[in-house]
């Protein structure tokens, strides 16, 4: 663990020949080493400069005046002072306190590579995103939070239980691993619940790395992963408490709460509980635009205070959910009839996470974690009763050879018991539940060449106990410029996959199509690049512009990709006999101005597609369903200092993508529109702690067509006919010869609504 200390060591205000103007003149140090071209300015002035090799800075020319001092440098959180300039004060010193130098540490990062390292030196590009970003739009669980990031877009994968997963540069949810606290426990079954029910109060940061990760974290990192890192009991607040609800009737509600237990034992509490139990049917089509839900999360962490402040953390939680969506008249009775249709879900799950430094002098560090998952659930008249348990463990050690090698090495072993009541948990008429085990080893050397150049090699090797061996290598190269304003990264890594496919399709369980496997599927192999390039101007008045451009690119072997389109009443299951590719741009530029006015935007581009053999050994270029070409956020955000309100102006805009038509007759377009979700929110902060919110979600009411359900009013296909082979026919009652079929769905459905809260936190 590397830490960083900001010191400012001294400051001299000093007049100079000029009547009534001064100058300030200062060293800035981190942990003893001076801070390099780091930015001094006054805030709100024009007044700014740099620090020197030596850390030195001088502003002159400054006029009389009480000021904000503001210093900042790339890989730093920004640090303020107040000082004074007038005749009287020709020389003032000043020392921050040992609690504000902590406070200004340098973004600190973990999950590049497992290790605390500051953003500015990861090897690996890593993306930070605190509370106060998804604070500027709130919404009830983390996977909509998600929305505000570019090159992510939370998908919607079922239009009636409202289920998703969480794309990263136009690659679907099982190909990002998300963990909590570097622990791989939303995976599998949990998939698409995984997100909800993170009280938002526990939330220090979300990491996010876009690109291949399965060298130290296996299996599912194949296109990046998202950690969620929980707060630490000693900097969290006595008490936070965040609830809020919508013109929509729903009600969401967060409390954080922190404790002790003896002198040794810290503690940290946090409730979810969100609700929605009112049937809205706004499109007309009878089903609920969004499904109704009762959810409560709970999680309890633990530190433990250790001799030489060793590591020991333990944390728990459980959630509790139970969701429907479908006709709106539907009630309990009707689960699992054919008489109304619904598709209902009940959802137990358990976690235990945690971490154990050993008492000894290497830093070799246990990291364990436990999950059990129950799903009771029907769709429609399908049935799907699912029970899922993991148990992982891991051992790391963390050693510095010399000056040039940072070295990691570990040693994992999970494993995994999956049993459903579907054909994939059957053999030849018998329950036979899927158990894997699988060990691995990994090492990694961070290398530092020189000064301005690091490399990292890292390989990974597993035995999966279905599947055999697999071996997974990367390499990552860093350049920074003397003057740490520029930083190019490359990477090239390896990555596998083994698909579930009930476990994270849940088209695949809808009942309205029937499920087909064509052969025995094989993991997903990919080999993945990225370049990466930040380049950060520091005004002299104080503000500052970021620019973050990456260029990525992934070829898959053995794609697993459901096939929606040869036969509108199956999904089929098999590998791509062909490749597939993942590949675009993508730009983020970040301006903080000394008004206080912050502007932020990304767009990416890019082009997600499978080449498959058409029989004759030629490959046909097919664009990959539910995938956009063009995605864009933004925010913007302003404080009225006087008044204490702040206005913030969030959103996305998506590009056409094409979506799964039920055959040549089905009249609903084959791609989507441009469509765009925007919002806006006022908020005024008190003195004590209090803070009220509001504003308007959706603000252009977009929602898709309300034909987005395939024959909503037939759920049951009861009115369609089928020919001797299976296929539909068309009827004057079903001219289009469509079948009921929810899978057509690329937007949410919830348009314009209000909404209002209130956050308190107390500190002590």
């Amino acid at each position: 663990m590397k830490h960083l200390f900001l010191l400012l060591a001294s400051m001299l205000v000093s007049t100079i020949i000029f009547a009534q103007t001064g100058s300030i003149r200062g060293t800035v140090t981190v942990k003893g080493k001076p801070l390099e071209f780091g930015t001094a300015a006054l805030k709100n002035t024009q007044y700014g400069t740099t620090t020197d090799e030596k850390g030195v800075f001088e502003i002159k020319n400054v006029k009389y005046g009480s000021y904000q001092l503001v210093i900042s440098a790339i890989g730093y959180r920004t640090i303020t002072k107040a000082v004074t300039i007038s005749e009287a004060k020709f020389f003032q010193e000043l020392t921050l306190q040992t609690d504000e130098l902590e406070n200004s540490l340098a973004e600190v990062v973990v999950t590049g590579t497992m290790k605390e390292v500051s953003k500015l030196d990861s090897p690996v590009p890593v993306e930070i995103y605190t509370p106060v970003f998804f604070k500027r739009n709130p919404v009830p669980n983390l996977f909509e939070s998600l929305q505000n990031i570019n090159g992510i877009r939370p998908q919607l994968n079922c239009n009636v239980c409202n289920t998703g997963d969480i794309h990263i540069n136009g690659l679907e949810g099982p190909y990002t691993m998300i963990m909590i606290d570097g622990m791989p426990i939303v995976s599998g079954l949990s998939t698409v619940y995984g997100l909800s029910g993170i009280p938002s109060a526990l939330i220090e940061r979300v990491e996010v790395v876009k690109g291949p990760a399965s060298t130290l974290y296996g299996s599912e990192a194949v296109g990046g992963l998202i950690n969620v890192i929980t707060k630490k009991p000693s900097s969290a607040p006595l008490v936070s408490v965040d609830v809020m609800g919508t013109s929509w009737a729903e009600f969401n509600a967060d409390l954080g709460l922190k404790y002790k237990l003896g002198e040794k034992i810290q503690s940290l509490f946090g409730l979810n509980y969100f609700n929605f139990q009112r049937p809205t049917d706004k499109n007309g089509d009878g089903f609920t635009d969004i499904t109704l839900q009762n959810r409560i999360s709970l999680f309890n962490k633990f530190s433990i205070d250790r001799k030489d402040n060793r590591v020991f953390t333990l944390g728990g939680r459980y959630v509790y959910e139970d969701r429907w969506g479908g006709q709106t008249q539907w009630t309990p009775k009707y689960r699992g009839s054919n008489e109304i249709y619904a598709e209902s879900i009940n959802t137990k799950r358990w976690e235990v996470i945690g971490a154990y430094q050993l008492p000894m002098k290497e830093k070799i560090t246990f990291q364990f974690s436990a999950n059990g998952h129950l799903q009771d659930s029907y769709y429609g008249t399908t049935p799907y009763q699912a029970q899922q348990y993991i148990g992982f463990g891991q051992f790391t050690w963390d050693k510095k050879l010399k000056e040039r090698h940072d070295l990691l090495v570990g040693t994992a072993l999970r494993y995994t018991f999956y049993d459903d009541n579907t054909p994939a948990t059957d053999a030849d008429g018998k329950n036979a539940p899927s158990k894997v085990l699988l060990p691995g080893l990994f090492v990694q050397d961070e290398i530092t060449l020189t000064t301005n150049h690091k490399l990292l090699l890292g390989a990974r090797y597993d035995y999966n106990s279905i599947h055999g061996s697999i071996f997974t290598p990367r390499l990552n190269y860093k350049w920074t410029s003397t003057d740490k304003k520029n930083v190019l990264r490359a990477s090239v890594g390896n990555g596998y996959r083994v698909a579930n496919v009930f476990t994270e399709d849940h088209a695949a369980l809808t009942g309205a199509r029937k499920v087909e496997f064509t052969e025995e599927l094989k993991p997903e192999r990919s080999w993945n690049g990225n370049l990466n390039y930040v380049r950060k101007f520091f005004l002299g008045n104080g503000g500052y512009v970021g620019l973050d451009a990456t260029a990525f690119y992934t070829f898959f072997n053995n794609r697993i990709i459901p096939d929606y389109l040869t036969d509108p009443n199956k999904i089929i299951y098999s590998n791509l006999s062909g490749n597939a590719v993942s590949r675009g741009l993508s730009l983020n530029i970040d301006v903080s101005l000394a008004n206080g006015l912050k502007f932020m935007t990304g767009a990416t581009a890019m082009d997600v597609f499978q080449r498959e053999d058409d029989g004759s050994g030629t490959l046909v270029k097919q664009t990959q369903l539910l995938t956009e070409k063009f995605t864009g956020v933004w925010s913007v955000s302003y404080t009225f200092p006087q008044i204490g309100l702040s206005v913030d102006y969030t959103g996305n805009l998506y590009g056409p993508m094409k979506l799964p038509v039920l055959g040549p007759l089905d009249p609903r377009p084959e791609y989507s529109p441009w469509w765009s979700l925007q919002n806006i929110q006022l908020g005024k902060k008190f003195n004590n702690g209090l803070e009220i919110y509001g504003g308007v979600k959706n603000l252009l009411n977009f929602t898709p067509s309300p034909d987005a359900i395939a024959r909503a009013f037939d759920p049951f296909d009861k009115q369609v006919t089928f020919d001797a082979t299976g296929q539909v026919v068309p009827t004057p009652n079903n001219p289009y010869a469509l079948t009921f079929d929810p899978s057509y769905v690329y937007a949410p459905n919830q348009g314009i609504r209000f909404f209002a809260g209130v956050r308190y936190n107390l500190f002590k």
